[in-house]
C-alpha cells in the first residue's frame, strides 16, 4: 500500500519554472514505478512522465520532453517533477501515481497505476 501527497503547484508566468513533489508513505515506495499525469478542464487525464523504481529509466510525453525532468529520492520516499519553460497549455491539475510493476509499453496508461495522489493545481499565465 502506498499513500501519495503532491505539493508545489501554483501560479506562474509563461517561461517560468515550478518543481512538484510527491511524498509517499508505505513500505513499497522504493520498489514502485512512479508517474506524473495531468488533467486540464474538460480533458482526459494524460501522461506526463514516469520513472522506474531505481531511477535509471525515465519516459516523457512528447509535449514536455526537454522542458520537464522527473527524478526520485528513494531515501526520502519522494518523486519530483521539475518543470521549466512553462507554457499556458501546461495548466492542469497534476497527479502523481505509483505502479507495482514496470512495463514500458503500459506506463503511459492511467489504468496501469495502482495508487494516486489527490493532485496539485498548476496554472501558467500568458
Amino acid at each position: 500500500q502506498v499513500q501519495l501527497v503532491e505539493s508545489g503547484g501554483g501560479l506562474v508566468h509563461a517561461g517560468g519554472s515550478l518543481r512538484l513533489s510527491c511524498a509517499a508513505s508505505g513500505r513499497s515506495f522504493s520498489r514502485s514505478g512512479m508517474g506524473w499525469f495531468r488533467q486540464a478542464p474538460g480533458k482526459e487525464r494524460e501522461f506526463v512522465a514516469a520513472i522506474r523504481s531505481d531511477g535509471e529509466s525515465t519516459y516523457y510525453a512528447d509535449s514536455v520532453k526537454g522542458r520537464f525532468t522527473i527524478s526520485r529520492d528513494n531515501a526520502k520516499n519522494t518523486v519530483y517533477l521539475q518543470m521549466n519553460s512553462l507554457k499556458p497549455e501546461d495548466t492542469a491539475v497534476y497527479y502523481c501515481a505509483a505502479c507495482e510493476g514496470w512495463r514500458p509499453s503500459e506506463i503511459r496508461r492511467t489504468f496501469y497505476y495502482d495508487y494516486w495522489g489527490q493532485g496539485t493545481q498548476v496554472t501558467v499565465s500568458s
